[in-house]
């Protein structure tokens, strides 16, 4: 079977977080670990401010591979973090049941698992990336991790607590930890992602640093 006919399922969960936020995604079998993490950053819902790395194995290998965006220099004993570009998911999740993790923003530590529920025919007229289920809702960006998004949540809660009007004000909005709908999900083109980041950005960079200069 032609991989362009199949998709690969996964369940994204949050650790650290009780209640539990997960979502349920179908991704194409073609896909790269960048696409994957563009996917992932949608469906979850954070908005890609930060940097990112997968760890796992390939299939019959003991080594941790890193995959994301390589830094400009290594360090001596830093591990080598291969291009998410040039790597596909395909290469990796050979086996339902696989495990993987995901880390976003090295500040905050958002650490995730990624399971790898199986492989699966596309269905005719379906798009792809697909959400398909999750529960509760994304935490704010730089809101201090898993510790402190409980205790975002729990001044959100209370109208009473000093710090509420604070967080209220830095949040923007009212946030609802509960609120979370799949259907709701939409999915940013992995490749205008990849363009926007790595060529659009650092040129409009560039331009604004030669006014200054």
């Amino acid at each position: 079977m032609k991989r362009k006919y199949l998709v690969y399922q996964f369940k994204i969960s949050l650790r650290d977080i009780t209640p539990p936020i997960w979502r349920r995604v179908q991704v194409p079998s073609t896909y790269s670990f960048w696409d994957l993490h563009v996917a992932i950053q949608d469906v979850i819902g954070w908005l890609d401010y930060h940097l990112h790395v997968f760890r796992l194995k390939r299939p019959r290998a003991k080594k941790i591979f890193e995959i994301g965006i390589p830094p400009h220099d290594y360090f001596e004993d830093e591990p080598e973090v291969l291009p998410g570009w040039e790597e596909f998911i395909a290469d990796y999740f050979d086996e339902p049941g696989k495990l993987a993790d995901y880390e976003y923003d090295f500040g905050d530590c958002w650490e995730h698992e990624i399971l790898f529920e199986g492989i699966l025919l596309r269905e005719k007229g379906k798009k792809y990336p697909a959400c398909l289920a999750g529960e509760r809702a994304c935490p704010p960006e730089d809101c201090g991790g898993a510790h402190g998004y409980q205790d975002f949540v729990e001044i959100m809660k209370n109208p009473l607590h000093q710090e509420h009007q604070r967080m209220v004000e830095w949040c923007g909005k009212k946030f609802d930890s509960e609120a979370f709908s799949h259907s709701e999900v939409r999915f940013d083109n992995p490749k205008k992602r990849w363009e926007y980041a790595f060529i659009e950005a650092p040129a409009k960079m560039a331009e604004r640093l030669k006014k200054i200069s």
